[in-house]
């Protein structure tokens, strides 16, 4: 049976079952029609009078308007790149200028290596980087153990909205608080939690925040957020003539204009299909409410039947509360990949490795080999659920 959103995802209606969607979520039709009309407008830079031109300016424009209400800032702390990795290593040159020897940076163990490697680099130049180390096998990430790493020197707190890894959502707004208590700053990895949690750099208290549109059924963009009072007092590396205060800062060369009037496409699969057409904000937070009424009996579903599976050794939170819809498993005796080989042949695509977890894998104990991960979005089915155990089921 296909997905009842197979009407908006064309991908959907091969049958197969999408079960990777924290390496990239599929893309409605409102994604691909943006994208093409602005190819077949004219494919122009920004700047000039002539129509294409314009429309290019204002895509740009609309784009960093729309990402920032979906952030909850403003339009001119949102800064648009190729990738979150690429952006945070921008943001790592810039820190490397700023920071001392002997300053300390604090990683969460969950992370993705788009929000720790950039931060290792610095230990290069005498930054002393700090493991806040989760609670294994769960995979809980406590304020409580984040607390005795914190000192006057340390500069910042890196942490996930959500594990790529296991699905943990750590208490973000309790990591600033610490933070901020000893003068550091906090930078959120929104990239996994976004397709499922609205993002909010207010309520976080977030100083620093990235997220990836093709992970909220976009194009493959990267969406930087810096605090308005912070982006003067940041260096980089950009042409003489673009202000100390504006995010081109963070913006070199020429943008994906097309993807951007793509995501503007995806946005408006959101507000439209999954929030009633509801105008601002108030109609993101309608879709994501829509979302996890969604997403919440997949997840359930999901969770027991591969917690009492006779074959799967599950890590991660074993409730649902603390968590979104992806598992990372091993079948003893079976390597990740042989997994992952087994369902792709049944028609259900999941994840082996360590998805640039490594962090989390070495907290598992399961480097370099890794675990099978799935991942579950709002579009996905119980016959996709029900597809993926009998492939488990399946296994030699």
């Amino acid at each position: 049976m296909t997905s009842s959103f197979a009407e908006h995802f064309p991908a959907l209606r091969s049958g197969f079952s999408y079960l990777d969607n924290a390496a990239g979520a599929q893309v409605p039709t409102h994604t691909i029609d943006a994208l093409s009309q602005f190819l077949a407008s004219g494919s122009c830079n920004v700047g000039q009078p002539y129509a294409a031109s314009v429309r290019a300016t204002e895509v740009k424009a609309q784009a960093r308007a729309a990402t920032a209400e979906f952030l909850h800032c403003q339009p001119e702390e949102v800064m648009l790149g190729t990738s979150a990795t690429a952006l945070t290593f921008q943001l790592s040159r810039a820190f490397s200028r700023l920071f001392q020897p002997g300053d300390e940076i604090i990683v969460s163990e969950l992370e993705h290596e788009s929000n720790a490697s950039p931060w290792r680099w610095l230990e290069a130049q005498g930054a002393v980087v700090k493991v806040w180390h989760a609670r294994w096998p769960e995979g809980r990430l406590e304020p409580a153990d984040l607390r005795p790493l914190l000192t006057p020197r340390t500069r910042l707190v890196a942490v996930t909205a959500a594990a790529n890894s296991v699905g943990t959502t750590p208490d973000v707004a309790a990591a600033g608080e610490l933070a901020h208590s000893v003068g550091a700053w906090l930078i959120v990895d929104a990239v996994h939690s976004s397709p499922h949690l609205l993002p909010d750099v207010k309520a976080w208290g977030a100083d620093f925040a990235t997220f990836s549109p093709y992970k909220v059924f976009g194009p493959h963009l990267g969406c930087l957020y810096v605090r308005r009072e912070l982006l003067p007092r940041l260096p980089a590396d950009k042409l003489w003539f673009v202000p100390e205060d504006s995010p081109q800062k963070f913006e070199p060369g020429t943008a994906n204009h097309e993807g951007l009037a793509g995501w503007l496409g995806s946005l408006r699969y959101v507000r439209e299909v999954l929030g009633g057409g509801q105008p601002g904000r108030a109609g993101l937070e309608q879709a994501f409410r829509r979302i996890e009424s969604l997403e919440r009996p997949l997840l359930e579903s999901t969770l027991e039947r591969l917690r009492t599976h006779p074959r799967v050794r599950l890590y991660g939170i074993p409730e649902p509360r603390g968590r979104v819809a992806t598992f990372c498993f091993n079948v003893p005796g079976l390597a990740p990949r042989a997994v992952a080989e087994h369902l792709a042949h049944r028609e259900v695509g999941v994840a082996a490795g360590h998805y640039y977890a490594t962090l989390a894998m070495q907290g598992l104990g399961l480097m370099p080999e890794g675990a099978v991960r799935v991942s579950l979005l709002h579009y996905n089915t119980p016959e996709d659920v029900d597809r993926l155990i009998a492939g488990l089921d399946a296994l030699p």
